[in-house]
């Protein structure tokens, strides 16, 4: 999770899979690490993940105000597809291949 004003990852969680869980354990992270105001936003794709109740019910619980990017439009969310993209092309693409999944998280 980016926080788009000081451009920094302020939560994150690794998973085989992608899920409900997986997103809650991310902005658990990130709530541990950025202090909450009245006016946050938090802005997801439409992941079923992003779209489930508990991630919303969440939300709510923690007043944070959900915007989602419109239906395939990665422009929207433009500076994570960045991370992601950069992210891979540093730690994923020069591994031929990780020895196990606890290493790929490392």
């Amino acid at each position: 999770m980016m926080d788009l004003h000081s451009r920094r990852i302020i939560g994150y969680s690794f998973s085989k899979k992608m899920a409900t869980d997986l997103v809650l354990k991310t902005l658990e992270s990130a709530v541990k690490n950025r202090t909450i105001t009245g006016d946050l936003i938090i802005h997801t794709d439409l992941g079923s993940q992003y779209t489930s109740d508990d991630y919303n019910q969440r939300l709510t619980e923690l007043h944070i105000r959900h915007s989602y990017s419109r239906k395939g439009c990665p422009y929207d969310n433009a500076p994570m597809e960045s991370f992601h993209a950069s992210l891979k092309k540093e730690c994923v693409y020069p591994v031929p291949v990780f020895e196990n999944y606890e290493t790929a998280g490392v």
